[in-house]
């Protein structure tokens, strides 16, 4: 004998099956209380199972089932009863936990018994279907929803066609029966939106179709759908991923002209894209034009635009561009700050650099490594070490640390220059931020020892 036991709140279901003859049913279900018998009362066998109290109870059992397969097996023997018939609500939340438990073989079941009882079906358990099938990356099964809900005579909602498009696009090699159930969507009375056709529009860009995302596109007009920022927007990353940039202007300028705001993620498309095409001007004047035309610039078209400038080896307009941020309404941060270093460390402008250096230490922005051993290294290399030692002061100060290379650049140039006593006043500034149990600086000096090695060598050679 196999027996379940089944926990609600105030009630215990003993569920027992004997495989016996299958002329026998011995099946039967009991109610009992929860609270337990006197210790030496004596308990009384029941003559016969008492009747299910009413679809509500077993809806509340099946909803308090952790186990979907227990939960089917209450439903099964609840419908075994006479005269039960088992609520509409009672199908929902056993399709839902049957569905995402991944047993949707008994989830079709259900479907069919719905059908085959004649309940009246509700949008809502389609909803239900189109989530399950998203969350388990099932597009096929998704699509077979939609005609699904046809057989229950439900109109299709256009949330339950993009929420299916949506799916399909997802996967390459559906975007073909996406784009049919597109098309043939209206025979059934569902009528695409503008959420639908962007949903195309975008799969098929992404997809390098961008001739049939433009007639898509041109049949909203057709079809008295409105576009809207999404649908500009999606054409111009399509334009600019064919390195079509002038046409993403122009569509940005019809855009403009027909009463729209670019949205942020539109302008950041166009600022990147001419930025590397190398149109830097260009760049430079959509970022001046962004807050006249509805859309402030924020931090990321202006370190678009930075980038831009210090790649085409033009840190020195960069710098201008982030003198331009505050009066704009934006302040820099670090990355600006990283940017513009290394790009005037690259390009020789080391003075330059190390204002904007300490000015970013100053506001609270850490360096990265690599920028600030560029600056340290330029110095060093041009002969400027009272400047290199002045950014290292700078960084201590802040108790950044420098990385190993930049001692290992640094501390030989400064032993060859300096006089014992002012190398002991940097050494002591080095460790009261070089404390920790790996130091540094003492890798560093593995380096300075083999460079004294081989300083001594070479000068005991000297005649």
């Amino acid at each position: 004998m196999l027996q379940w036991l089944v926990h609600s709140s105030k009630t215990v279901i003993a569920i027992s099956r004997s495989v016996i003859s299958p002329a026998s049913d011995s099946c039967f279900l009991l109610f009992h209380s929860s609270s337990r018998d006197p210790p030496h009362e004596p308990k009384q066998p029941h003559s016969s199972p008492p009747p299910i109290v009413s679809p509500t109870r077993v809806l509340k059992l099946i909803s308090a089932q952790s186990d979907p397969l227990l939960a089917k097996e209450i439903f099964d023997f609840a419908s075994t009863q006479p005269g039960f018939r088992h609520s509409y609500s009672s199908f929902l939340v056993l399709v839902l936990k049957l569905g995402r438990s991944k047993h949707f073989s008994l989830v079709d079941d259900l479907l069919v018994r719905l059908k085959s009882d004649q309940y009246t079906v509700t949008p809502t358990l389609f909803t239900y279907l189109i989530k399950i099938y998203a969350e388990a990356d099932l597009p096929e099964k998704a699509l077979t929803v939609f005609y699904r809900m046809l057989e229950f005579n439900i109109k299709p909602l256009p949330r339950h066609l993009n929420r299916i498009l949506e799916l399909l696009v997802s996967h390459r090699n559906f975007i073909v029966p996406a784009f049919d159930l597109f098309k043939s969507a209206h025979k059934h009375g569902v009528f695409p939106n503008t959420k639908s056709y962007n949903i195309l529009m975008g799969a098929f860009c992404l997809n390098g179709d961008l001739s049939i995302a433009y007639k898509l596109f041109n049949k909203m007009f057709e079809r008295d759908v409105v576009p809207d920022v999404e649908s500009y927007r999606i054409l111009m990353q399509g334009l600019c991923r064919k390195s079509q940039v002038n046409k993403a202007v122009d569509l940005l300028e019809d855009m403009l002209n027909k009463g729209f705001v670019p949205d942020s993620l539109s302008y950041t498309t166009l600022l990147n894209s001419l930025c590397r095409k190398k149109k830097l001007r260009e760049a430079y004047k959509l970022l001046c034009r962004m807050k006249v035309k509805g859309c402030n610039p924020d931090i990321v078209h202006y370190n678009t635009v930075i980038l831009g400038f210090c790649r085409q080896g033009r840190a020195m307009d960069a710098v201008k561009v982030l003198e331009d941020m505050p009066s704009n309404g934006c302040l820099p941060n670090s990355v600006s700050y990283r940017t513009l270093v290394a790009g005037l460390s690259d390009q020789g402008v080391f003075d330059e650099a190390k204002k904007l250096m300490e000015e970013m230490l100053v506001k609270g922005f850490s360096p990265h490594f690599s920028v600030s051993h560029a600056l340290v290294k330029g110095f060093c290399n041009v002969g400027k070490i009272d400047a290199a030692t002045e950014v290292l002061g700078e960084m201590l100060k802040y108790r950044e640390v420098p990385h190993i290379n930049t001692w290992v650049t640094v501390v030989p140039t400064i032993c060859e220059d300096y006089e014992p006593e002012r190398m002991e006043e940097i050494l002591e500034e080095v460790l009261k931020v070089e404390i920790k149990r790996n130091t540094r600086i003492v890798e560093a000096g593995i380096g300075l020892e083999d460079y004294l090695i081989r300083k001594t060598r070479s000068r005991s050679k000297c005649p």
